[in-house]
């Protein structure tokens, strides 16, 4: 794993806390173990960081940041340390891939299309960060006002377990590139990536104390890590109910956030939609990662006429997938977690007990073994917009079809639900293209397409309940800094 750093020990990797660049265990002592979603077995430890360990952590990116080593390091520097560090990525690409793969449950070639999209980040932003410029502002005869843009100081970035790579690429690519500081809390499920991308980021040239990676439980790391008041902006991607309470523990301190809490993204399909291009991209976007991602097409409303047609469409190829190990590289792998497989399990047989017609289910291997936490895609059909299985983020590769009428009506079983982050619509009309993009609410609408492989440069955050803040392109960089206006009386 590496030639820097140590994971010996006599039972599966023991990782380790990464703080101001050096190795370091909890103050407890105590480790949580890592188990695979294939399997249920144990391959690995990380430490079961708490209050303490979070201290030495933001002390140790407030000292980096005060003692401005990297927030004074010109931005071209910066960048230059950024791309070393998407090259050293693609170098070590396949390692990070079995390990995203292993430590999630997604699919092989998913962890690869991760790797990749992570190198695009750190490339992004490796080029972008001496981009960002100020503005000279007319003002009163004598004097000269201008603005520039500054760090916010420590960044805490709060990552979740099912895309740990590229969320901690986007909020790291933004935050590094800006002169910030960084702690990383990542998800205790999936924590591994994370910290080895920090050790590669110390071989990429940026300095001790700049990126640090802590793991641990969020009630414990994560709590301590949102209320710390040495930390100047927290970022958070992951559930409203979370989400509300890092708000809330941020506010103590009065500090700002960037918050990512998912969705119930509608596809539109329209009855003049190519079909052919549209079905795949219609099953892809709620299989990807086994439908746990926060942008996943877990709606799809169809225009009445054709929707016997796109509802057979959609069954016999829900029929046909499969669920299995990562390393089987099958349609989808297995849910993070026994409690995320309950959850699913728990809001398809309301689905179902509530008479929602179910129109297929999707298999499990008979390879895949019995420890691993593995769910059969399920697909509903005519379901009710006010149906839970149409309102909830189920998480999960649970697909609800719902008809609609006319435009007017797709637009408002679209907008029908507290989530507003990606829309897809799929019309051969051009008018129809920009009325239903524009009336739709979401922070993203795709059209005759969804979704753009990491969409590395394209802002991304939602509407009402999906959160505030944008990331990912230049619009993070803005996030991820202050505007400082200064004006020069000179007479």
């Amino acid at each position: 794993m590496g030639t820097h750093f140590s994971r010996t020990v006599a039972e599966g990797l023991a990782f380790m806390n990464l703080i101001d660049g050096r190795q370091v265990e909890a103050a407890s002592g105590k480790r949580i173990d890592v188990m695979s979603p294939s399997d249920g077995k144990v391959f690995a430890s990380i430490p079961a960081s708490g209050a303490e360990d979070v201290d030495r952590a933001v002390r140790s990116a407030r000292k980096a940041f005060d003692d401005g080593a990297w927030s004074r390091t010109p931005a071209v520097e910066r960048g230059r340390c950024l791309t070393r560090l998407f090259h050293l990525v693609e170098k070590n690409g396949d390692e990070l891939a079995a390990l995203e793969s292993r430590d999630t449950g997604k699919p092989i070639r998913q962890g690869r299309a991760d790797v990749t999209a992570t190198m695009r980040y750190y490339e992004f932003y490796g080029g972008a960060g001496d981009k960002i410029h100020g503005d000279t502002i007319p003002f009163l005869d004598g004097y000269t006002a201008l603005t520039l843009r500054e760090p916010h100081g420590v960044v805490a970035g709060i990552i979740p377990w099912n895309y740990p790579l590229q969320i901690l690429a986007r909020v790291a690519g933004a935050a590094l590139a800006m002169g910030n500081t960084l702690v990383v809390k990542p998800a205790e499920d999936a924590s591994l990536t994370a910290i080895r991308i920090a050790e590669l980021a110390l071989e990429a040239g940026i300095p001790e104390g700049v990126f640090n990676v802590i793991t641990g439980y969020g009630r414990d790391a994560g709590a301590a890590l949102s209320a710390h008041p040495l930390v100047d902006y927290v970022t958070f991607t992951g559930s409203p109910m979370t989400g509300t309470a890092i708000q809330q523990a941020a506010a103590i301190n009065n500090r700002g956030v960037t918050m990512e809490l998912g969705g119930k993204s509608p596809q539109i399909v329209f009855a003049d939609a190519d079909l052919d291009a549209a079905m795949p991209v219609l099953v892809n976007a709620i299989i990807q990662n086994g439908g746990q991602t926060c942008s996943a097409g877990s709606r799809v409303l169809v225009q009445r006429e054709i929707y016997e047609k796109v509802a057979t469409g959609l069954a016999e190829r829900f029929a046909k997938l499969v669920a299995g190990p990562h390393d089987a590289d099958l349609d989808l792998g297995a849910l993070i977690n026994p409690k995320q497989k309950e959850r699913v399990t728990g809001l398809v047989a309301a689905a179902e007990e509530a008479s929602v017609e179910v129109l297929a289910r999707g298999s499990v291997s008979a390879d895949a073994p019995s420890g691993g936490y593995y769910f059969a895609p399920a697909l509903f059909g005519s379901v009710d917009p006010a149906k839970a299985i149409a309102q909830e983020e189920v998480f999960g590769p649970v697909l609800a079809v719902t008809p609609f009428e006319d435009e007017v009506d797709a637009v408002r079983i679209a907008n029908g639900t507290e989530f507003g982050l990606v829309a897809g619509v799929w019309t051969r009309d051009g008018a129809r293209q920009h009325r239903v993009a524009k009336r739709v609410r979401a922070g993203q609408v795709f059209v005759n397409g969804y979704g753009a492989g990491g969409g590395i440069e394209l802002p991304f955050g939602g509407f009402k309940k999906s959160g505030h803040g944008r990331e990912k392109g230049f619009e993070a960089l803005y996030d991820m800094s202050a505007t400082k206006t200064i004006v020069f009386n000179h007479g």
